[in-house]
């Protein structure tokens, strides 16, 4: 780790801390916002060398998950040694991590499931997938670089291709993995569901623990391997909350107006049973709004028209709201984001408003992050779940880096 006071500037708040995380000469990144990276103390969490702020190589020997642990000087050392480690999720107790090895090729190979202690001892391969998927014909391949795990410890789900590689058509699907029984069903497929960023929802509740956030990307191309030829944008892509079985698919009231697009980021508001997305206008309108709501039944893919879908624009108080990527802590009290005007990525955190409807408050800009905009390279924020730290990715070393802020307040 290395203190960087060089990126603390003027306007950055009294007190502001920021720590480089990762220095080797080899770019390193944080996982990407929504994933279960973190022990629920705050202390450990997981983030990855030789990878961009998307993921990673599968077939790169270099690339490592590691543990941080904040409270020893933020030192790190090397949790998963497999090439085509992937996905990983941390346990809600905070003492196992499940992670994927992605062995796999369009209609074979073997994808595996992995469990591990956090502390590297007690490493198990749980369940293979080297046939098809029982009781399907489908055999998963090019799985999603994220996993998400239910709040209750027992399901870890994963979006994966499910074609063969020779026909055209083929679905992507999510498959859902039973941790207790070792078993996996694939509850949802079907050809518009290849960037899925599933995640469940972190409340405690026993029905709420079953609901997973999805996206569809209505339009998207891929070819008979499953490689995304073309990738809609927010034109084609609206927001969903399904049960784990399959059942109960509901919508959320944001975009599919031909006014108020979807940029595709969005998570749960901490442990509650809300969603916050960022959206963008049409042309002319250059916009970037935050906006929260909670799900409805579903009326046909109309998004903002959902017929009771609740919703607040939380940054409305904002005249020119440029907001795009961002993370909640676990109470949904705060969210970091960033601020994109122009060709700078600013961080900013900002209080989440305890009455229903109102917008959030209290914006503090914490620093310029001054990483280039390329995708690559998306500053990416996010809070630890007790909100006293944001993290941050930043190239700008030259090399693709993960930071971290704190004592901001």
């Amino acid at each position: 780790m290395k203190c960087r006071p060089d990126l603390v500037d003027d306007r950055s708040p009294a007190g502001l801390e920021v720590f480089q995380l990762t220095t080797e000469e080899i770019p390193s990144s944080h996982v990407y916002m929504e994933a279960q990276i973190f022990t629920p103390d705050s202390r450990f969490f997981l983030l990855h060398r030789s990878a961009h702020a998307h993921g990673s190589d599968r077939d790169d020997p270099e690339h490592r998950y590691l543990v941080c642990d904040v409270e020893n000087g933020c030192s790190l050392s090397p949790l998963t040694h497999e090439t085509g480690a992937t996905a990983p999720s941390v346990t809600p107790d905070g003492s196992h991590v499940y992670y994927f090895v992605d062995e796999t090729e369009p209609g074979g190979g073997r994808l595996s499931l992995v469990r591990v202690a956090l502390d590297g001892t007690d490493r198990r391969t749980l369940l293979v997938l080297d046939s098809p998927i029982p009781g399907t014909d489908f055999r998963a391949s090019r799985p999603y670089p994220l996993s998400t795990i239910s709040s209750d410890g027992r399901r870890l789900a994963l979006p994966a291709f499910l074609g063969d590689g020779e026909h055209e058509g083929s679905p992507y699907g999510l498959l859902v993995f039973d941790l207790d029984a070792l078993s996996v069903t694939v509850p949802l497929f079907g050809t518009s569901w290849c960037n899925i960023h599933p995640q469940y929802c972190r409340s405690l509740d026993r029905d709420a623990s079953h609901d997973i956030l999805i996206q569809e990307n209505h339009g998207s191309a891929y070819d008979a391997s499953g490689k995304i030829t073309g990738l809609v944008g927010g034109a084609g892509a609206d927001i969903h909350v399904i049960r784990d079985d399959g059942s109960s698919f509901r919508s959320m009231p944001w975009g599919r107006d031909g006014a108020e697009f979807c940029q595709g980021h969005q998570c749960w508001r901490g442990n509650s049973t809300a969603a916050i997305t960022s959206t963008y206008g049409t042309s002319g309108d250059d916009r970037q709004m935050l906006v929260e709501g909670t799900p409805a039944p579903d009326a046909g893919h109309v998004g903002v028209n959902t017929p009771g879908g609740w919703r607040n624009e939380l940054s409305r108080s904002f005249q020119t709201p440029h907001f795009c990527h961002f993370g909640t802590d676990a109470a949904g009290a705060l969210i970091a984001t960033d601020y994109c005007p122009r060709d700078t990525m600013h961080l900013y955190v900002a209080g989440l408003p305890p009455e229903k409807g109102a917008p959030m408050a209290a914006c503090t800009y914490l620093l310029d992050s001054r990483s280039r905009q390329a995708k690559d390279s998306h500053v990416h924020p996010f809070l630890s779940p007790d909100g006293t730290m944001v993290f941050f990715n930043s190239n700008e070393s030259g090399i693709l880096q993960a930071y971290m802020a704190e004592s901001w307040a």
